[in-house]
């Protein structure tokens, strides 16, 4: 009864893996699974039936014949503690048993060694997992870690870090954890490991026997439905990244498109990971702790309501803009004149980049509209200094000057761009110390023409 049980996890662990979509011969990466084995001394102890390495042993050569007609995948054994016997403690007692070979030859030479493997030695977990990540060859193929296990780590290592890294790395998914007859005290310790199954709990056979169906029969797809104001599903063209929790690196990018039939496209994103939806939209919208329902179509739900905004100017300048969140100092964006951006419906601050800069507050985008301004075009003065000199340009804001622009000392010809409006310009010659060498001069900007100033 107990190796029945144990059977339904393992297949429920291995099927995860490949369960069936809608392009699954020309999308499927190749998969590897690694059996990282528990033979450890503790492994000797009596469980329900007999001693839990024979329980293990027969559950594990039981479920591997349910694996051989699966195309595209290799399985290899890794065994730890089955060579030294502790005392003393060998923490370096993890070898490959079986390489990575096609399920039909690494199943029968996997069933031939574990008819030979005795539980002797220590446990070194952490160890296991660095040591199982790099015997993948291919870090670019879906590489699965299931670790049939009975005890801690005992070798001052930590699994979690290891486990952390190699999955950070994307050289290996999630492991799957196989707790055997665990200390309760132990269980909370493989939390952070990866995927933990405690196949202590018999109540828990029912669940997984429905999820090994529903990988069986089912398609695992997912799609994303960029809502609107009304909740409608009809944003679009938009970047969606799929960002692992555990690790916080981006697994998938996709841009958002909607079919032929203006639904959202369906798409197909592994089960293993819990994810962090993000929708790149302005500013960024994301949904934390998504789990993909194997089996099942899973759609996941964001609110982008968007509209559009546009500032018009006819210049020959390419002027820019920033775009903030009204009433925030941190910038959303930079966007150029004469350019339609989406933005998230709600309120800005925009601060045009030209001389005088112009500032809008408050500026309202609302759903699937088009906010608009209209600058005028601007003018532009040309100066000769007769030597070089400090001082500026400076805009009349009523009774306020403003300096736009710099006289450094560097140059005698200057060229400068400014809005329409009243400007006073003002220096001293570079090669006088006296401040009653101080000059100023009004000037007025008209849109569109130039103005030639000798100083």
């Amino acid at each position: 009864m107990i190796i029945k049980k144990l059977k339904l996890i393992f297949v429920c662990v291995s099927l995860t893996f490949f369960s069936s979509n809608v392009n699954a011969k020309s999308t499927q990466k190749e998969n590897n699974i690694l059996f990282i084995f528990d033979a450890s001394r503790s492994m000797l102890g009596n469980w329900e039936s007999g001693r839990k390495v024979d329980i293990a042993k027969n559950m594990l050569i039981n479920m591997l014949d349910s694996l051989k007609n699966y195309e595209n995948l290799n399985i290899g054994l890794r065994v730890y503690g089955n060579r030294s016997s502790f005392p003393p403690q060998d923490c370096n007692d993890s070898h490959l048993e079986v390489e990575f070979l096609p399920t039909k030859k690494a199943i029968k030479k996997i069933k031939h060694k574990l008819n030979y493997i005795q539980a002797k030695g220590t446990s070194p977990i952490a160890y296991s997992l660095e040591k199982g990540a790099n015997d993948f060859i291919n870090s670019k193929s879906r590489n699965i870690v299931i670790l049939i296990t009975d005890g801690k780590e005992e070798c001052q290592m930590d699994p979690c870090a290891v486990s952390r890294l190699y999955q950070k790395k994307g050289i290996i998914l999630k492991p799957f954890i196989i707790g055997i007859g665990l200390d309760e005290s132990w269980k909370k310790s493989f939390d952070c490991v990866g995927r933990f199954f405690d196949v202590s709990k018999e109540n828990e056979f029912e669940n997984v026997l429905n999820i090994v169906v529903s990988h069986i029969i089912d398609n695992t797809t997912t799609q994303v439905n960029l809502l609107d104001e009304n909740n409608e599903a009809i944003e679009s063209n938009v970047n969606i990244s799929f960002i692992d929790e555990f690790t916080n690196t981006v697994k998938y990018n996709y841009i958002h498109t909607l079919n032929s039939y203006g639904q959202p496209d369906t798409m197909i994103i592994d089960p293993v990971l819990t994810y962090r939806v993000k929708a790149h939209t302005l500013p960024p919208v994301s949904v934390d702790s998504v789990k993909i329902l194997p089996g099942k179509h899973t759609i996941i739900p964001l609110k982008t309501p968007q509209g559009e905004l546009i500032v018009k100017m006819n210049s020959r300048t390419k002027f820019n803009y920033i775009v903030r969140k009204s009433g925030v100092d941190s910038t959303l964006n930079v966007q150029r004149i004469n350019t339609k951006q989406k933005y998230i419906t709600g309120k800005y601050d925009i601060e045009i980049l030209t001389i005088p800069r112009i500032i809008y507050k408050n500026v309202e985008i609302n759903q699937s509209q088009l906010t608009e301004f209209k600058l005028p075009s601007p003018g532009s003065v040309k100066i000769s200094l007769y030597s070089k000199s400090f001082g500026g340009i400076y805009y009349e804001d009523g009774d306020k000057l403003v300096q736009v622009y710099f006289f450094r000392g560097q140059n005698k010809e200057h060229k400068v761009s400014l809005m329409p409006g009243r400007y006073k310009i003002i220096l001293r010659s570079k090669s006088s110390n006296k401040y009653i060498s101080t000059k100023e001069k009004n000037i007025k900007i008209k849109s569109g023409k130039t103005e030639f100033i000798k100083l």
